[in-house]
């Protein structure tokens, strides 16, 4: 199927109001979350986040100015009185807001002058982002699935190219045993972040296995609130259409209003859903609530 077919298939704008700057979140209501309460079991852990620190993906040989986090110091046990006074010691960190684990806002990516719900690509500035900011996106909480790929194809990771497919999501989601439902937050492995984890730097950037443009047919048919992956990039790169560069991008972010997450280790989780054979649990991946922001770092955690 073609992208401006899928384009029409897949596009929510309206569906929510004409001022509705949130997309598919929408589907995260209070009985969503209720019913996400109940996958806890043992009340078990498992952090997705990457450090934040200087060994993170971001060189600066991918996107221009994508660097990663600097952190340093303002004071260092900073006398507060007299020597009987307590001391303090603060940091500063810079770094940009896609850095390591992320999520996408929606206003990160516009296509042909228009961001989600038909939003003008110039409400983005030098201010930052007017419409579609993340922090419209106030909790992000809901049921997480993880769809283990490289599991179900008996794989230690997807090699680099390798196109995801609608068709594999659901081969996998039904080998597992658990159906993707509405307002679930989708968290694809496909292994690749052990390049990234073992110093390959390069080869975690290029070339990735990822989601493949009809993708988001399934994300749609299934009303999945948010997806996110454990690559750089979110999905296939190289691109097979080298004219929209990110087609995948443009028909989840702009398209469905559905935000992306990249970055996310699922490698602990992958083994402790493998050893449970259950693939759902409670997840938590909130974004930090920067205004005008076209995207956020975040420490989801998953609660089995």
């Amino acid at each position: 199927m073609e992208f401006e077919e899928i384009a029409k298939r897949v596009c929510n704008w309206g569906r929510w109001g004409e001022d509705d700057e949130i997309g598919t979140l929408n589907f995260i209501t209070d009985q969503v979350v209720r019913q996400a309460a109940a996958e806890v079991e043992t009340g078990q852990r498992v952090p997705l986040g990457i450090p934040l620190d200087l060994n993170g993906p971001q060189d600066g040989t991918g996107v221009p100015g994508r660097v990663n986090p600097v952190r340093t110091m303002l004071a260092i046990n900073t006398p507060m009185g007299g020597p009987e006074a307590a001391a303090y010691s603060d940091d500063i960190v810079v770094m940009p807001l896609q850095a390591a684990t992320h999520w996408d806002a929606l206003s990160h990516v516009s296509f042909k002058g228009e961001m989600y719900n038909g939003a003008p690509a110039a409400a983005v500035s030098a201010a930052g982002a007017g419409r579609c900011s993340i922090d419209a996106v106030t909790t992000l909480v809901s049921r997480g699935l993880l769809l283990d790929l490289p599991r179900h194809l008996g794989l230690e990771r997807l090699p680099g190219g390798f196109e995801i497919t609608a068709g594999l999501l659901a081969e996998c989601e039904q080998a597992q045993g658990s159906a993707a439902r509405s307002g679930d937050i989708v968290l694809v492995r496909t292994g690749h972040i052990q390049l990234f984890k073992n110093g390959d730097i390069h080869g975690y950037h290029k070339p990735t296995p990822g989601l493949g443009i009809d993708c988001p047919l399934w994300f749609h048919e299934r009303e999945v609130a948010a997806v996110a992956t454990d690559t750089v990039a979110f999905e296939l790169l190289p691109s097979k259409r080298s004219d929209i560069v990110l087609p995948v991008h443009v028909l989840d972010l702009v398209m469905m209003g559905l935000h992306q997450g990249q970055n996310f280790d699922l490698e602990r989780l992958a083994q402790v859903c493998g050893e449970r054979g259950r693939y759902t649990f409670l997840l938590d991946a909130s974004p930090q609530p920067f205004t005008r922001a076209t995207g956020t770092p975040v420490n989801p955690v998953a609660i089995l």
